[in-house]
């Protein structure tokens, strides 16, 4: 690992957060969160970020992004930028860059997150095994981490564009609200944020945002039945997927909107639907479920990938 930093970025829909790391420890100090509306693409993001840091020489680059990485770019999910490991290396001075999806580098960070990033949910009993990162922000996927003797493979995915499925009747007809509006009718339509904005529509009480949502449900019971769908189409999204990669190490829940649902993260309405699978709710009950709290844990990943890599 050169001893020079290196550049760790997490790339998202709406918001990026930047640091310098060194050792695989992100620098607190270093830290910042960006909007990404003002900035052309992410060369000018990260030009803006290295100008405020004084021109820092670097040791390498590891960007996460929110979006499919192939052969070594990507374009965002949720934003016209298109993103390589060649342009990375040139806006930092031709160092080593590596590129990956945002959750694959949320499971890169499991085992280095810091005290108090992350909070049970949903009690179980974990076992040997993969462990499972689902996102939930501006938009939804997921990641399944396989350690081994030395070796961490955290696979990647576009489990939100899977398409959403049909729970029960409600589920049923909201999924064909969707395409009577012309919108597919995939996961990330509903389990985002603009998701909860649309099942709030689709309940009758459309022109709120996903924030005013949450921040009304206390009082208002259009916004608390909303926030109760999504909840509860969140646990059994994530159960289908728990049944597919049986991830027996735990389900770890990141992104905005998970931190923002939190406070109903609990037996009644999520854990109820992530265990509801028939003849297999016995399997689904073992695998605890934990909320990562740390907004920066993404940087943690990029950081202990490109150690563990050698890249930099």
């Amino acid at each position: 690992m050169s001893p020079l930093p290196i550049l760790v970025a997490d790339i998202g829909g709406t918001n990026s957060r930047l640091a310098l790391a060194r050792e695989a420890e992100v620098l607190p100090d270093t830290v910042v969160r960006l909007e990404n509306a003002g900035f052309a693409g992410p060369e000018a993001l990260i030009g803006d970020y290295l100008a405020r840091l004084g021109g820092p020489q670097l040791g390498g680059v590891c960007a996460a992004v929110a979006g499919a990485v192939t052969e070594g770019a990507a374009f965002m999910t949720n934003l016209d930028w298109k993103i390589s490991e060649a342009g990375l290396s040139k806006a930092c001075g031709g160092v080593p860059a590596l590129l990956l999806n945002d959750l694959q580098a949320q499971g890169h960070a499991l085992d280095a997150l810091p005290a108090g990033g992350l909070r049970e949910v949903v009690a179980g009993e974990a076992g040997l095994g993969p462990r499972m990162v689902i996102g939930v922000g501006t938009g939804f996927n997921a990641a399944v981490v396989h350690d081994g003797p030395g070796v961490r493979l955290v696979t990647a995915s576009e489990a939100g564009h899977a398409t959403l499925p049909a729970l029960d009747g409600q589920v049923a007809k909201l999924a064909a609200d969707l395409v009577a509006r012309g919108l597919p009718p995939e996961i990330e339509e509903t389990l985002s944020g603009r998701g909860l904005a649309q099942i709030d529509r689709f309940l009758g009480h459309g022109g709120r945002t996903a924030r005013a949502v949450i921040d009304c449900a206390p009082d208002d019971p259009g916004a608390a039945a909303a926030l109760a769908l999504f909840v509860r189409l969140l646990g059994g999204v994530a159960g289908d997927l728990a049944l597919v990669h049986l991830p027996w190490g735990g389900v770890y829940l990141a992104g905005g909107m998970a931190r923002a649902v939190a406070h109903r993260l609990g037996p009644d309405e999520f854990a109820a639907a992530f265990c509801a699978k028939g003849r297999l709710s016995h399997l689904l009950k073992r695998i605890p479920v934990w909320l990562i709290e740390d907004d920066f844990a993404a940087l943690t990943g990029c950081a202990a990938h490109m150690q563990r890599d050698g890249a930099g």
